[in-house]
């Protein structure tokens, strides 16, 4: 991704602002007003703690110089869970790579109190994995919101060299622990919910979610299935060797218990390495969202993303389509702290859609899958089914007087998306295949 430098004049004055204490911006789970139906917050308080997952003896590949070191594999978790009663909420300190390759800080509004006491239940387990050099904090958004309708969110932060190291050695580091790391934690997970220990004890590891951003992307369809290529081998110091489409552990990445995917952005491939060996995503059995601006020249449209909605033959699956929107569709809203620099910006802002506007659409879109698959509610099925592809060619005639009353009830008294206020659903396609 191409990044400038403001003129130093705005960057001062974006400096000035974030110093002297900009207002406060809402939490970015809590949508908008003009937010589509299924963006809005559920009826649970949402907790939030930090655990640890410790994995024993694990090949680092930015390690070493003849091969990687054996260390033990260390990952900080953050997870947001319905909780029993409501609190104060928080706010979330993070950071990320600046343009010199400097880590900059800055923080975030949460609802989430932390240490909040367990809802009483079983709710589904959700396994939330960002992008390279991302943490857990930006997709806050996504982890609140979902544990305040009924799931608990383990997101880990991945500890990524920065991407301004733009080599085939640091990339090494994401492209092998990706899936390693998500499907450890996945399997830990679901072993502390049956279990019954600490904060996965209201967890359901038989409806277990996989959900990805970017490179994230990338992990968690693989931990759905699709065989790692064999060039991976290679491209990792060897450190996939075992487990791509040929090798002895191949089958040890695919995560149990997995209900539904989520794959925002993922490549198809990275400095001309496939992900995936024959057959591919058509491996995946698993109901599959897939999520894109149609400017996406990180990982591409069409061939892409798009590309691979088309390949997943052997499963039900739906593209989201942002037409015009490029890569960074799925982080928080830029931070007061973030807004000094384009490079800073440029992590979280897209050219032509508002940030708040992505959010609570992708969250709607993600709500009603996961309620209509893995919580086997019915009612959400209009939300995503039957939809006219085109947005633009949606319309509601029997709609309340006033041009801003009300959702749209869907077919058939409207082909306006179901859930959608008048004059707010523009600008995108949802298209839906079944499995074949």
């Amino acid at each position: 991704m191409v990044r400038f430098a403001l003129p130093v004049a705005m960057a001062s004055a974006a400096a000035l602002l974030a110093a002297a204490g900009a207002p406060a911006q809402d939490a970015p789970a809590r949508p908008g007003v003009d937010a589509p139906e299924l963006a809005a917050l559920g009826p649970h308080p949402v907790g939030v703690t930090d655990v640890e997952f410790v994995q024993p003896g694990q090949a680092d590949p930015l390690q070493g110089q003849d091969r990687p070191v054996i260390v033990d594999r260390h990952l900080a978790l953050k997870i947001w869970y319905p909780a029993a009663a409501p609190g104060k909420g928080t706010t979330y300190r993070s950071a990320l790579p600046g343009e010199n390759g400097k880590d900059v800080a800055f923080s975030v509004a949460g609802i989430a109190s932390p240490g909040a006491r367990a809802a009483q239940g079983k709710f589904p387990l959700v396994i939330l994995a960002h992008g390279y050099s991302n943490t857990p904090v930006v997709l806050s958004w996504l982890g609140e919101n979902l544990a305040s309708k009924g799931y608990v969110v383990v997101a880990p932060d991945f500890r990524d060299p920065p991407i301004t190291i733009r080599t085939a050695a640091a990339a090494a580091g994401p492209l092998a622990r990706r899936p390693l790391d998500i499907a450890f934690v996945a399997a830990e997970a679901q072993r502390r919910a049956r279990a019954g220990l600490g904060p996965f004890a209201t967890a359901d590891a038989d409806r277990t979610v996989l959900i990805g951003y970017s490179m994230g992307g990338y992990g968690v369809l693989t931990a759905a299935g699709a065989p790692l290529d064999p060039a991976l081998a290679g491209a990792t110091r060897n450190v996939l060797a075992p487990y791509v489409a040929t090798g002895p552990k191949a089958g040890e990445l695919k995560v149990a218990g997995l209900k539904a995917v989520v794959a925002i952005s993922p490549p198809a491939a990275l400095r001309g390495t496939n992900m995936w060996a024959t057959p591919g995503v058509a491996a995946i059995r698993a109901p599959t969202l897939f999520i894109v601006g149609s400017q996406d020249h990180v990982v591409g449209y069409d061939p892409g993303v798009r590309t691979l909605f088309a390949q997943e033959t052997n499963a039900p699956r739906y593209l989201l389509t942002f037409r015009e929107a490029a890569h960074s569709i799925a982080l928080i809203g830029a931070p007061a702290e973030m807004r000094g620099s384009f490079w800073d910006l440029d992590w979280f802002e897209d050219a032509v859609w508002r940030k708040d506007r992505l959010m609570a659409i992708e969250t709607h879109f993600i709500t009603a899958f996961l309620d209509r698959y893995v919580k086997d509610d019915s009612t959400k099925a209009g939300y995503i089914d039957g939809l006219t592809p085109n947005s633009n060619d949606g319309i509601w005639a029997g709609a309340p007087p006033g041009r801003y009353s009300g959702y749209s009830p869907g077919p058939p008294a409207a082909t306006l998306w179901k859930g959608f206020q008048p004059n707010k659903a523009s600008g995108m396609s949802f298209e839906f295949k079944p499995a074949e």
